[in-house]
C-alpha cells in the first residue's frame, strides 16, 4: 500500500523535501550557467591550445583536491563550455577504450549524459553533474594506470595527413577491413579537412555495425557528436581518433575475415534495407503495428525482428510505430531484469534513435533502425545468460493511483521504489494516467527523478540511464509514453538511499 503523508514525513530521506534541491542549493554560490552557454610532450596527442592548460590541471590535480581547484577556476570566470570540453578531452586522451568500450571508459561515455542532465536543470544547479563527472574521471584515470599501464593517446605525425578525398576513401576502406593504423590517420585527416555532418554520417553507420561491448559503440558515436556540438569542432581530432579506435575494438582475428555472431545482423540488414518501400518515412502511426512488433521482439530471433520491421513498413506503418515498439520493449526488459544488460538495451536504443533522427543518409537511417531491432533479441539472450529473468511485462502494470496531491504522490512513488519497484511502477502509471495537467505532472516526476540522481547517484550508469529515458519519454508516442517511463523506473534512484558523498565534496569546495 502507498505510504500516508505522515509516514512519508517520518522518512529522513524525504523530510528535507524530495522535490527541492535541499543542500544542493549551495551550488548557487558558483556562477550560474545560462542555457545559451551550455609546453607539450611531442609524443602525446596535441589539444587545442585554448583548452590544454585546463586539461592538464584535471590530469595532474589529485582526486581529493580537483573539485576545489575547478570551483576556484569557475569563480574566476572559467566557463561551463570550457570545463565540459576539458572533461571530454582529458578522457579521450588518457583512458583507452580497450579491452572493452565500457568499464573505465565510462568516464568518456558519461560526459554527454552529464551534460544532458545539466542543461535540463535550473541555471544555478547545472554544475553538479559536471562536478560529479570530473570526480568520476579521476577514478577512471587510476584504473587505466592499473589496467593498461597509463595509456595515453599518441601524437599524430603531420606528414601522414591526407587530402580530404583520400582521407574519406581510406577511412571507409580501413573501417571495412578493421585496419586500426590506416583508420587512425584517416580519422585525423578528416577532422582537419572535413565537416561534422559528413564524417558522422560514416560514424553513425560504423557505430551500429556490430554488437560488441553491448551497444557502447553506438552510444559513443551519439554522445561524442552531441558533446562536440556544444564545445566546438576545434576539439574534434582527438575525439574522432578515440572514437575510431573504439569502433574497431574486437576479439580474436579480423572480423572482416570471419562470420561472427556480432557481425551477422548488419551484413544481412545491408541487404534487406533496400526492400523497404521508397517512401518508407511516410505512413500511418499504427498502434496495432507497434503491438505486432512488440510481440516479435519478445519471442523472435534477430532475423525475425528485422523481417518484421520491413513487413510493417511496407504494409504502410510509419517508422514511429517501429520505434515505439523498440523503446517499449527495452523498458519492459528492465522490468524483467533490473540489471546491467537491459539497462544497455535502453541506452543503446536512445543512441540509435538519436543517430536515426540526426543522420541525413537514407540508407544509414534504415540500417540503424534495423540494427536496433536486431540488437534487442541479442540483449534478451544476454539477460537469459545471467538468469533471474522475471515473468512480468507491461501488461503487469495495472495503474495504482498514489495518495496525495501531485507533490505527495511523487514523493510516495520514489519512496516506494526503494521497497517494491513493481508497486512504484504501477503507482507511476496511475499518477500519469490522470490526464488533468498531465504534462505538468510528468515534468514534476521527471524533475524529481533527476534530482534523485544528483543526490543519490553513485555510478556512470545512473547518469547514462536516467538521461536516456528522461529524453526518450518525449520521443515515444503518447499512447505508449507513460508505460515506457513506468517500466524504466526500476533502475532510477529511490529516495530512501543515502546521499552520495559528492554533495559533501561540493559543499566543502564552496565553503
Amino acid at each position: 500500500m502507498p505510504l500516508s503523508r505522515r509516514q512519508m514525513l517520518q522518512s529522513s530521506a524525504v523530510a528535507g523535501g524530495l522535490l527541492s534541491m535541499g543542500d544542493l542549493g549551495l551550488l548557487s554560490q558558483l556562477r550560474p550557467v545560462s542555457a545559451a552557454e551550455a609546453k607539450l610532450d611531442p609524443s602525446v596527442v596535441r589539444l587545442d591550445p585554448s583548452i590544454e592548460p585546463l586539461v592538464r590541471l584535471i590530469e595532474e590535480t589529485p582526486r581529493e583536491k580537483l573539485l576545489e581547484e575547478i570551483a576556484a577556476r569557475v569563480k574566476k570566470g572559467t566557463s561551463y563550455r570550457e570545463v565540459l570540453a576539458a572533461l571530454l578531452l582529458v578522457g579521450v586522451k588518457n583512458v583507452e577504450p580497450r579491452p572493452s568500450v565500457g568499464h573505465k571508459f565510462h568516464a568518456v561515455l558519461v560526459v554527454n549524459s552529464a551534460h544532458l542532465a545539466s542543461i535540463s536543470s535550473p541555471d544555478e544547479h547545472r554544475w553538479l553533474p559536471i562536478f560529479w563527472a570530473l570526480d568520476h574521471y579521476k577514478s577512471a584515470q587510476r584504473r587505466d594506470v592499473e589496467e593498461r599501464g597509463d595509456w595515453t593517446m599518441s601524437a599524430m605525425d603531420d606528414g601522414k595527413i591526407l587530402s580530404h578525398g583520400k582521407a574519406r576513401a581510406q577511412f571507409i576502406e580501413a573501417m571495412d577491413n578493421w585496419d586500426e593504423e590506416k583508420a587512425d590517420v584517416a580519422a585525423a585527416s578528416l577532422a582537419r579537412t572535413g565537416g561534422a555532418n559528413e564524417i558522422y554520417r560514416l560514424l553513425f553507420r560504423y557505430g551500429s555495425r556490430d554488437y560488441r561491448s553491448i551497444g557502447h559503440k553506438a552510444i559513443y558515436v551519439a554522445n561524442s557528436y552531441r558533446t562536440l556540438g556544444c564545445i566546438g569542432w576545434q576539439h574534434a581530432e582527438p575525439v574522432l581518433r578515440s572514437l575510431t579506435y573504439a569502433l574497431l575494438m574486437h576479439e580474436g582475428s579480423n572480423p572482416a575475415e570471419r562470420d561472427d555472431e556480432a557481425d551477422r545482423p548488419f551484413r544481412r540488414n545491408e541487404e534487406i534495407a533496400s526492400k523497404m518501400r521508397d517512401d518508407w518515412t511516410n505512413g500511418k502511426l499504427d498502434p496495432d503495428a507497434t503491438q505486432t512488433m512488440i510481440e516479435t521482439l519478445r519471442t523472435g530471433s534477430n532475423d525475425d525482428a528485422c523481417d518484421q520491421v520491413v513487413q510493417l513498413i511496407n504494409g504502410g506503418a510509419h517508422p514511429q510505430s517501429i520505434w515505439d515498439a523498440l523503446h517499449v520493449v527495452a523498458g519492459e526488459m528492465v522490468m524483467q531484469q533490473p540489471a546491467i544488460v537491459p539497462l544497455h538495451s535502453v541506452t543503446t536504443t536512445n543512441a540509435l534513435r538519436y543517430a536515426y533522427e540526426t543522420c541525413g543518409d537514407d540508407e544509414t537511417r534504415r540500417l540503424v533502425m534495423l540494427q536496433n531491432a536486431a540488437f534487442l533479441p541479442m540483449f534478451r539472450s544476454g539477460m537469459r545468460g545471467r538468469g533471474g529473468v522475471k515473468d512480468v511485462s507491461i501488461a503487469t502494470l495495472d495503474p495504482q493511483k498514489p495518495e496525495g496531491d501531485s507533490t505527495e504522490a511523487v514523493e510516495n512513488i520514489f519512496s516506494e521504489l526503494g521497497r517494491d519497484p513493481l508497486t512504484a511502477a504501477k503507482m507511476t502509471l496511475g499518477y500519469l494516467q490522470d490526464q488533468e495537467n498531465h504534462s505538468a505532472k510528468a515534468k514534476q516526476l521527471i524533475d524529481a527523478a533527476r534530482v534523485l540522481v544528483f543526490r543519490k547517484g553513485s555510478n556512470a550508469h545512473d547518469y547514462k540511464f536516467s538521461s536516456a529515458i528522461l529524453e526518450d519519454y518525449y520521443h515515444v508516442s503518447p499512447k505508449w509514453r507513460d508505460t515506457y517511463l513506468a517500466s524504466n523506473i526500476f533502475l532510477l534512484r529511490d529516495s530512501q538511499r543515502a546521499d552520495n558523498q559528492i554533495v559533501q565534496r561540493i559543499q566543502a569546495a564552496l565553503s
